[in-house]
């Protein structure tokens, strides 16, 4: 007997979980394994840095036109169109960068690959949610979805890595290329879960409406403030680092740290959500990123700068699992997909000019007063957080 049409069965969506990170694990590494590939090949053709960090900015360009439409898109049509459009640019993007070795095309990849992790992240987000049978579980959800990303970010440059150091550089390219057809064939065994359908009389209210709500905009403000110390983080590690004359094996140490502890912290989130306040969470992540930031600058030698690289990575790595189960219980059931994308979009807007900004602070300043601003820039933060 065949299976009635409809929504898929809940607990058959909560099976299908699994398939849901693999998924987002494949598109996030697509553009991780894109990212350094590309980066490798800029500097081997003798462009320079400044191509190096132009490239990587159109990762976050992309999501700033896409974001939107596709949280659009996920409230109208469920999960599978959007990530297999995401699919479909990641796809284009890595073949064009695979078999078109001129700058200009490499970009063109940089940017598509970029959009594929909106329009697909968006949508494998909302699905999480609706995956919750209770209150608790989104946290537990949140932080087995942050995990993705950081375990592609982990894996991809080193397989990367390996495939340009024993094949070519076209292999990083090839590799990138594969995972979106992987992602897709992982995507496919996600039951589909169709939203309810609309009259086409249903005027559907734009994502800026979203900012009336006195919930959603204090999180969007919290959450700003909070991936800008990621930024300040990534961008102080190796301009601190040599200065004080650390090796690269040592700034590669500093920054790995605060990964690590990233995804550990993610993983406690996991084993003890229900016991968890989301609110009291936040102020206290936001403390302790705070006085970490004020103390980062005197911190001594490698081993302090490690100590302190994990504290933050405590802090910061705990933000999103957090934000996104309170964002998924601060909006409208239908305007989920919107509400991310504004969420992304907002984000990666900020992502784009933070590390000039960053810059130009540094140069004319200390090195260490990003770190201080953004010790600054928390400490205001605590007002709408303890509004939440």
């Amino acid at each position: 007997m065949s299976e009635p049409a409809g929504p898929a069965p809940a607990q058959r969506m909560r099976d299908a979980f699994w398939w849901l990170i693999a998924t987002m694990i494949c598109v996030h590494a697509c553009m991780a394994t894109t990212r350094v590939t590309a980066s490798l090949w800029v500097l081997k053709q003798g462009y320079g840095e400044a191509s190096v960090g132009m490239l990587l900015s159109l990762f976050a360009v992309a999501p700033i036109a896409l974001s939107l439409w596709a949280g659009r898109l996920a409230d109208r049509h469920g999960l599978h169109r959007p990530v297999g459009m995401g699919v479909l640019l990641a796809f284009v993007g890595a073949v064009l960068a695979l078999v078109i070795p001129h700058l200009w095309a490499i970009a063109t990849g940089c940017l598509l690959c970029g959009g594929a992790v909106a329009m697909a992240g968006v949508a494998m987000q909302r699905e999480a949610g609706l995956m919750a049978q209770e209150p608790g579980e989104l946290k537990k959800i949140f932080s087995w979805m942050a995990l993705g990303p950081a375990l592609s970010n982990a894996l991809s440059p080193i397989i990367a890595g390996l495939l340009i150091d024993h094949v070519g550089m076209s292999a990083g390219f090839a590799f990138a290329a594969l995972l979106p057809l992987l992602a897709w064939a992982l995507a496919r065994k996600v039951p589909r879960n169709p939203p309810k359908v609309v009259t086409k009389s249903f005027r559907e209210r734009a994502a800026w409406d979203l900012f009336r709500l006195p919930a959603y905009r204090r999180l969007l403000i919290v959450n700003l403030a909070l991936s800008a110390g990621w930024d300040a983080h990534s961008f102080v590690v190796p301009v601190v680092g040599h200065a004080r004359g650390l090796s690269a094996a040592s700034i590669g140490l500093v920054l790995g740290s605060f990964a690590v502890a990233a995804t550990l912290v993610r993983l406690a989130i996991v084993r003890f959500a229900d016991d968890i306040d989301e609110a009291k969470a936040l102020r206290a992540a936001m403390a302790l990123a705070m006085l970490t930031f004020i103390a980062y600058a005197w911190l001594p030698g490698t081993l302090g700068l490690v100590a302190g690289s994990a504290l933050l990575g405590v802090a910061l790595g705990s933000v999103q699992p957090m934000v996104l189960a309170m964002l998924h219980r601060a909006t409208p059931h239908e305007r989920h997909g919107q509400a991310l994308g504004l969420r992304m979009l907002t984000l990666n807007g900020a992502t784009v000019g933070m590390p000039v900004g960053f810059g130009m602070l540094a140069a004319t300043t200390a090195l260490a007063a990003p770190m201080w601003l953004m010790a600054g820039i928390l400490l205001l933060a605590q007002l709408p957080a303890r509004r939440l």
